[in-house]
């Protein structure tokens, strides 16, 4: 089942794609549908209207907005390597955790603001993510699996100008917490869709050249490993976790000027099984009509 958010008029809805078409679900939001039961599939169905919509018709959003994003890192060994090769300015090791911020979450088609007033040096980061199905706290691995409620599609968008100067204190929240830089969507696809989530292809491009290319199986951990080591924090249904991304990023390419990130660039997020991600980097002036605002820096 794949459950969307969508405005219609001036309506926000929650439904279920079912082939062109989307079938509104009664509930207030998609935060609210996970909350009812796990798997979500189930409340999902008893809650279907008669009300339908041409998936053309609408407009999709962020599929939800969690009470928290556990943003990890480190989990592909090949964006490790592509680090070291480019010299970074620290290592990417494995079981690296933190809070993103829910405010800066965009959805599908929604304008990347390029905020140049901070930034010279925006890039991309495709990224698979688990939808946690259901409330829970120090999960075992063998428990973790059964909190898996579905995935989503995100791309981490990150100034690593921001990010270099940050992780000389070996901390780098800021740099990808900016408003805009959390696109997530189209839908979330619920876990029972996707059997095998070790086996999926990735393809993030730029203007239609390919960028990022690799697959779930790459991961050097799994997503029951990660759920429960990160788990005493605790989690809410509808939390995400990320996977952290694969080779291919703008800063450890072979030219990182050429393929940082401008205003006018489309981004194609892509991961078999889920669907396609677009977002179009937009000017601070385009999207806001003046010009950026003053700025002190790091």
């Amino acid at each position: 089942m794949k459950l969307a958010t969508f405005t219609v008029g001036n309506e926000t809805l929650v439904g279920a794609v079912e082939g062109d078409e989307l079938v509104v679900i009664d509930v207030p939001d998609m935060r609210a549908l996970f909350a009812l039961g796990h798997p979500v599939t189930g409340p999902a169905r008893e809650r279907m209207t008669r009300r339908r919509f041409p998936l053309a018709s609408v407009r999709l959003r962020a599929p939800i907005i969690p009470k928290k994003i556990f943003h990890t890192a480190g989990n592909y060994a090949e964006h490790a390597q592509e680090g070291n090769r480019a010299n970074w300015v620290a290592e990417i090791k494995p079981w690296i955790m933190f809070f993103q911020n829910p405010d800066a979450i965009i959805g599908p088609d929604d304008p990347i603001i390029y905020p140049e007033h901070l930034t010279k040096e925006l890039d991309y980061e495709l990224e698979f993510c688990a939808v946690i199905g259901k409330a829970g706290k120090h999960l075992s691995v063998q428990e973790a699996g059964d909190y898996i409620g579905g995935y989503v599609i995100f791309n981490d968008i990150t100034a690593r100008d921001i990010q270099r100067r940050e992780m000389e204190s070996k901390n780098f929240v800021f740099s990808k917490s900016i408003d805009t830089f959390c696109p997530f969507g189209p839908w979330i696809v619920t876990a029972d869709e996707i059997p095998d989530p070790y086996n999926l292809d990735l393809l993030l491009t730029v203007n239609g050249e390919k960028r990022q290319i690799s697959n779930t199986s790459h991961m050097s951990v799994t997503l029951p490993q990660i759920i429960s080591k990160f788990s005493p924090a605790g989690y809410s249904a509808g939390d995400i976790v990320t996977t952290g991304t694969v080779s291919g990023v703008a800063a450890f390419s072979a030219n990182p000027q050429a393929w940082y990130l401008k205003p006018g660039d489309l981004i194609e997020a892509k991961i078999q099984g889920i669907g396609v991600l677009r977002n179009r980097v937009v000017g601070w002036k385009d999207a806001y009509g003046k010009d950026a605002p003053a700025w002190q820096g790091f």
